[in-house]
């Protein structure tokens, strides 16, 4: 069976079912994670890695996902 993830094999994977797709809607990203990520709450699972979006050329940005083939999901300080 073929994996469907890109990122390197450095990487911790979460536990998940087979056959496994995040697609959250707008609204599940910001109700499950970004609130609970905002208030320091545990997350759901650790899907969306979290790593500084300015310090990275977008080719590198594959490497850095914990998850996703073609999407990434990334928490980022807001830079000022």
């Amino acid at each position: 069976m073929e994996s469907t993830d890109s990122s390197s094999a450095s990487h911790q994977q979460p536990h998940l079912p087979p056959g496994f797709r995040f697609h959250p809607t707008d609204e599940e990203l910001v109700v499950h994670f970004l609130k609970k990520k905002s208030i320091s709450g545990p997350l759901p699972v650790t899907i969306i890695a979290e790593i500084d979006l300015y310090k990275f050329d977008p080719w590198e940005l594959s490497e850095k996902a914990n998850f996703g083939e073609q999407e990434w999901y990334f928490f980022s300080p807001r830079e000022r």
